[in-house]
């Protein structure tokens, strides 16, 4: 039994970001889904698609959520969504925080909230004098 993802974020950044990472492993290790935030979307037919997409999502381990940007309404609908379930939020998406989900799929919900803000994290670098080799 494994974590499900979710990924909730401006129009196309979710679904392009998970076709990236798929294509670069290869696989898509987890059962995710991606929920487009458009400006016209209300928000309580938000949460009820959100909800929809958790509850599909769920085997029994729960669902990490993923969403771009914190106080963003993909953000706000990804917390109020989780409410009451067993998921997790992390804000921030980036490659290489689905790059390192991906590459753990059996740890539990709780080590892969960590392991995706890690990720994330860690594939920040200011490029410049005095930056780490790559």
């Amino acid at each position: 039994m494994r974590v499900g993802l979710l990924i909730v974020a401006h129009r196309h950044i979710g679904s392009e970001i998970l076709a990236t990472a798929s294509r670069t492993l290869g696989i898509c290790p987890l059962q995710t889904e991606s929920l487009e935030v458009l400006n016209e979307d209300e928000r309580n037919e938000l949460l009820e698609r959100a909800g929809a997409l958790i509850t599909q999502l769920d085997q029994g381990a729960g669902v990490l959520i993923l969403s771009d940007a914190y106080g963003s309404t993909p953000s706000n609908v990804a917390v109020a969504a989780s409410t009451h379930r067993r998921c997790r939020v992390v804000t921030g998406l980036n490659l290489p925080m689905l790059l390192r989900v991906f590459n753990y799929p059996g740890r539990s919900l709780e080590e892969l909230a960590e392991s995706a803000a890690a990720g994330g994290r860690a594939g920040i670098i200011a490029v410049g004098e005095g930056a780490p080799p790559s």
